[in-house]
């Protein structure tokens, strides 16, 4: 299992609706992201930034290259794309972190 950690950039005044839309997740997005080995997920906001922290465990890591092709994350991604910083296909930007501690 290998934890996978991220940020992405939400829009002034937007947290209010991006949670709302995260709290009613679609049930073939959660079912998706399950089947692709995903855990554990979070997503934290810094309300000072609007810079958005994910956290999750995923079985393989490989399994993650997948995800863009598939046509409810492609979905989720546009549904998403008006609340935060996102790329021409949609996609959220998403900026790998690096991680420099763990306590097991």
């Amino acid at each position: 299992m290998e934890r996978v950690a991220f940020k992405m950039k939400l829009f002034a005044g937007k947290a209010a609706e991006y949670k709302v839309r995260h709290d009613a997740i679609w049930p073939e997005l959660a079912g998706l992201l399950k089947t692709t080995g995903i855990s554990n997920y979070s997503i934290f906001l810094d309300e000072e930034t609007n810079w958005l922290f994910g956290v999750l465990q995923v079985d393989d890591r490989q399994a993650l290259d997948g995800l863009p092709d598939n046509p409810i994350m492609k979905k989720w991604w546009a549904y998403m794309a008006d609340m935060m910083e996102s790329n021409p296909d949609s996609s959220p930007v998403s900026i790998p972190l690096k991680e420099v501690f763990f306590l097991p």
